[in-house]
């Protein structure tokens, strides 16, 4: 037996370059037939568009005054009304998502980084597992959100702060999902056959583990998507998060908080925002966790 013929059927690296083709074709099919990831989808991918060409159909400079228009309700010429500087609460709306999906998909690179470096660490080199685990559970005891507060806090009001404090939260529970998928893989044959025929520490773990631990891992990174909006304007809401005059979503509802009664649009627009990109990455997360477990499958079929 050689290297390259290990477990050929498994869909991992070992497979033949058409097979995991045909594997990832039929996964995408999968994956747009299910009625909540496609629901999700439609959600996120016309708030991602909306980021993305947020200096092209914003009507107005997010930050620049108008006091003219204090605080004028939603009509044809403001869609979203105004704050009580006069800004355009639609164009800042429109601004503020590219910044908070911005700081959402910093945080999920570096926590997705994070996660596979500690959980590979930890369920494949045996003696750093207790250490590293021990650290886990210490920064998993305190309440995600309040452990968040605290960093962005000690480490000053800035959007990379908010990105570090927001990685630290997450990455513990991310580590330890990539650990016990390590823990389970480096168990099975393939993986068992490979070290019998020589093979190296470091192609066993990226071609063999890794390739095959991916699946809990994609699908929790879509939750911590989620959660790092939510997150993000928490911080930003109570003052911690990136500074004013920037337009995260966060900032546009605590610039309104004040204003509830009178002006209750300021809150209203970006908080229905962040709740459809929640919403939309929850389904995804939701469809993906179907599609990809074994166990699962036949309901999507």
């Amino acid at each position: 037996m050689t290297d390259s013929s290990l477990d050929p059927t498994a869909g991992g690296p070992a497979a033949p370059r058409s097979a995991r083709l045909t594997a990832a074709g039929a996964l995408l099919r999968r994956l747009f037939r299910h009625r909540s990831f496609q629901i999700g989808f439609a959600f996120f991918a016309l708030i991602v568009l909306m980021a993305l060409l947020a200096d092209l159909i914003a009507p107005y400079d997010p930050n620049k005054n108008n006091y003219r228009a204090l605080l004028m309700p939603p009509s044809a010429q403001h869609w979203f009304g105004t704050d009580v500087f006069g800004r355009d609460i639609l164009s800042r709306v429109i601004h503020g998502t590219r910044i908070s999906l911005g700081i959402g998909l910093a945080v999920v690179l570096a926590t997705g980084i994070m996660g596979i470096v500690l959980g590979l660490l930890a369920g494949y080199v045996r003696w750093l597992d207790n250490g590293l685990m021990r650290v886990m559970d210490g920064l998993m005891a305190f309440p995600g959100v309040l452990l968040a507060i605290a960093l962005a806090a000690a480490l000053g009001p800035s959007l990379m702060n908010a990105v570090i404090a927001l990685t630290i939260t997450f990455t513990p529970r991310t580590a330890r999902i990539m650990r016990a998928s390590v823990l389970v893989i480096r168990e099975l044959p393939y993986v068992e056959a490979a070290v019998a025929v020589g093979a190296g520490h470091m192609r066993i773990v990226l071609r063999y583990i890794l390739a095959n631990a991916l699946s809990p891992l994609i699908v929790q990174l879509t939750f911590v998507f989620a959660v790092s909006i939510l997150a993000e304007a928490i911080l930003s809401f109570l003052g911690v998060g990136p500074p004013p005059p920037a337009p995260s979503l966060g900032n546009i509802i605590s610039d309104g908080r004040t204003y509830l009664q009178e002006a209750g649009w300021i809150a209203f627009f970006p908080g229905l925002v962040i709740a459809l990109a929640v919403l939309g990455l929850n389904l995804m997360g939701d469809g993906l966790r179907d599609v990809l477990d074994p166990r699962m499958r036949a309901r999507c079929s």
